[in-house]
């Protein structure tokens, strides 16, 4: 029987690695590899230039790694419904291959497509290489529900056998157009130079860049950040992860191979794959959610009630909010399409809870338009995380738009070529230039109001509200689907003590307060103080404790000591795991 087969790519723009591309060409006497461009996704607003420009120049680089291999990849224009029927026809396909998409549009789509073939007697095989894991068994493993702490993931996940090792690359003797941006409908006047070139070439080159840094790996030490860190790093990965340029397997190897040679054959600590295990943990909990990308619908957001505010959310998108750290982010992720995940926490932080009380929805759409390495499960999930609205209530912790960038960037290097009006503003006000003096406003060529926009918002104002709105939203939260105490682990070593230690201290400082008000020290119920008994800020705190289901820590004001709030549950921020 003569075998034909089809390689549809989709992510997964790579020979490396590339275990559905491999079966089709086990015994194939033809191979054909395509990739299909919907007009209608061509026009989406959703997508801006430098994503465009970045999967052009993935498909450019594929092609070319065909031809060497005297191939050749073919870009078929329409929806894969209306292709697929034509090209299995014509080409007297007898097998079509492709990449396992986890998310949920992408199963739908492809379930369709499987159904096409079927009708047309057209084998279909499906492969897994766009995570390291196999989602579906994690969620087996979990009592068939996706684990929505990471701490709970990174348990399951050290139940499961390692990933499977990557395929070697796809080579000649296995083997027997693309369009411009122009076409697409952009404008590339005035488009600066790609500050990340897609394509696998560019990504393994940049790989070996990542895995030049010995000392890290070793030591697992990541770096301070500094003011280098906010650019664009020549070893950065996270698009060519996004569109599988490269392999997440072959990063994963890359890395445990090369420590177990430098620390004498320890076994890597889960820590070193920290990045790569935060992008299974959102792909897990997003993967039979098709509602994960929005509020509406979705049993793990909490439904927090944000404002409408489209001229707001158009002064942060475009840089105008007269912050100069927020602006510069802006900027940056405009011209380059990456932003260092510090500046994600800043301008999410911004949006949201932190200042302008604009749902995570409307960031989360920038985001998508503009980021070189958006991934749906990825931005949504880091989206609800920043805002609060899943996976993490630290609701508390407000990032200063002045003092953040200050700490992180004290002479301002990183603001000035991003934005040139406040550009030559002394160190002391390039943050807050509408402290400045007037003479200096005028000096630098940039007098706040008439050059440079008045900041669009009084910080300590506007987070100290919101901090009050995001209290009482969890205060009303009598129970919240995955942050209830049965799925929030508190007997690690590493956690700082259980729920019921937490309210004992409570229930010891409650009786010290009694006490020294001349009450009985009895016992303190773990229920919590009965309605209409003491009132006391303490008392109240127990309200808080059994309202939010007993996940949040003690947090007042305590002899001048700020104790922030969070979850017993405390993990890292999900940004270091997805910008780098």
């Amino acid at each position: 029987m003569v075998v034909n087969s089809v390689h549809w790519f989709r992510k997964g723009l790579r020979l490396h690695d590339n275990p559905a591309l491999q079966e089709a060409l086990n015994g194939a006497d033809s191979l054909r590899c395509i990739y299909i461009l919907d007009p209608w996704f061509a026009g989406a607003a959703n997508v801006g230039i430098n994503r465009w420009r970045f999967l052009l120049e993935a498909l450019e680089d594929l092609d070319c790694s065909l031809r060497k291999l005297s191939s050749r990849l073919l870009v078929v224009r329409g929806q894969p419904t209306d292709v697929f029927p034509r090209l299995l026809k014509d080409w007297k396909v007898t097998r079509l291959t492709f990449e396992f998409d986890p998310e949920p549009y992408g199963k739908e789509r492809d379930g369709a497509i499987i159904k096409l073939a079927q009708q047309f007697g057209v084998e279909t095989i499906v492969r897994n290489s766009h995570t390291l894991y196999n989602l579906d068994r994690i969620i087996e493993v979990n009592n068939n529900s996706p684990p929505l702490t990471f701490k709970r993931f990174q348990t399951i996940v050290s139940r499961l056998e390692l990933p499977r090792r990557p395929l070697p690359t796809v080579t000649q003797h296995q083997i027997h157009n693309i369009p411009s941006l122009e076409e697409l409908g952009f404008r590339t006047e005035g488009l600066p130079p790609a500050v990340w070139r897609g394509g696998e070439s560019e990504a393994l080159e940049r790989l070996h860049k990542h895995l030049d840094k010995k000392v890290w790996v070793a030591n697992l030490e990541h770096s301070r950040v500094s003011t280098c860190s906010l650019y664009a790093s020549p070893a950065g990965l996270s698009p060519y992860l996004r569109f599988g340029c490269l392999s997440c397997r072959v990063l994963y190897y890359n890395l445990r191979e090369l420590y177990v040679k430098l620390r004498k054959g320890c076994s890597p600590p889960p820590s070193l794959f920290g990045q790569l295990l935060w992008r299974e943990f959102f792909y897990t909990a997003a993967t039979n959610n098709p509602n994960f990308d929005r509020m509406e619908g979705n049993p793990i957001c909490v439904q927090i009630p944000w404002d409408q505010n489209p001229e707001a959310l158009a002064k942060w998108a475009e840089g105008h909010t007269g912050f100069p750290w927020i602006d510069a982010i802006m900027t940056q992720l405009r011209q380059e399409g990456w932003i260092h995940h510090q500046a994600r926490r800043a301008v999410a932080c911004f949006l949201t809870r932190g200042d302008l009380w604009i749902s995570w929805e409307c960031g989360m759409k920038v985001f998508e338009e503009l980021l070189l390495d958006a991934d749906w499960s990825v931005n949504a999930g880091s989206w609800m995380w920043l805002s609060c609205s899943a996976f993490f209530q630290q609701f508390f912790k407000c990032y200063c738009p002045v003092g953040f960038g200050r700490r992180t960037d004290p002479s301002g290097d990183y603001i000035r070529p991003l934005h040139p009006h406040p550009e030559d503003y002394p160190n002391r006000y390039i943050y807050e230039p509408w402290n400045a003096p007037e003479a200096v406003q005028k000096a630098a060529n940039c007098v706040v109001g008439v050059d440079y926009p008045r900041p669009m918002i009084n910080h300590a104002e506007g987070s100290r509200l919101n901090i009050e709105r995001m209290k009482q939203v969890y205060q009303q939260l009598s129970h919240y689907r995955g942050l209830s105490p049965s799925t929030v682990p508190v007997s690690s070593a590493t956690q700082t003590s259980s729920l019921g230690h937490r309210r004992k201290g409570l229930g010891r400082k409650v009786r010290r307060h009694h006490r020294a008000r001349g009450r009985p020290a009895g016992p303190v119920s773990t229920a919590g103080p009965p309605p209409g008994s003491c009132t006391c800020p303490h008392a109240a705190l127990w309200l808080l404790l059994q309202d939010t289901g007993g996940t949040f820590r003690y947090a007042r004001e305590d002899r001048g000591r700020r104790v922030r709030t969070g979850l017993l549950d405390q993990d890292k921020d999900p940004c270091a795991g997805v910008s780098s």
